[in-house]
């Protein structure tokens, strides 16, 4: 695939346009004060964009031609995304607001990490060669998003302790 035709292509531009807007509303989220109006506000504007994502990215083909990786991880950002929506909706299990902090803290990095991976995919020269993917985009992804990943795991182990004193205090901050 390359980058004039996903551009071009009506599904492509809906999945980057969402995309974009999840980057968006999903950091302001993490990075922004929790449970003020404009956080649930932007949560839920961030949940409908990822929604949207993950629906799209299933009908875009990919570096392969078939079912890949990038579903694999769109599989996983719908379950993270499950997983921080409905213990708020629910109000359950007791710990139900650490665990939306958690499920939604991973799935706005996850959507981190798929940026930093599809910016790689589009640089086709560097990793096709004669329609063969050359061993060295495997080590450019993996090495970009365990870094990416990386940093948001010690950031998360910084803040997982806070987030656990709002579920023993019943309340938000």
């Amino acid at each position: 695939m390359n980058l004039e035709h996903f551009f071009t292509d009506g599904v492509g531009i809906v999945h980057f346009t969402f995309s974009m807007l999840a980057l968006f509303f999903g950091s302001w989220v993490l990075y922004g004060t929790k449970g003020t109006k404009n956080h649930k506000r932007m949560g839920y504007f961030y949940t409908i964009a990822m929604l949207i994502v993950v629906g799209t990215s299933f009908m875009l083909y990919n570096l392969f031609g078939s079912f890949g990786i990038f579903h694999v991880f769109a599989l996983i950002r719908g379950l993270t995304l499950l997983g921080g929506m409905l213990p708020m909706i629910l109000k359950k299990p007791k710990s139900y607001i650490s665990m939306h902090y958690n499920f939604m803290y991973w799935s706005v990095l996850g959507l981190y990490g798929a940026l930093v991976a599809e910016t790689l995919v589009r640089i086709p020269k560097t990793v096709v060669k004669d329609t063969e993917v050359l061993p060295i985009f495997f080590n450019l992804v993996g090495v970009a998003v365990f870094l990416v990943m990386g940093a948001g795991y010690y950031f998360f182990f910084k803040k997982r302790k806070k987030w656990a004193e709002f579920d023993k205090n019943s309340q938000l901050p």
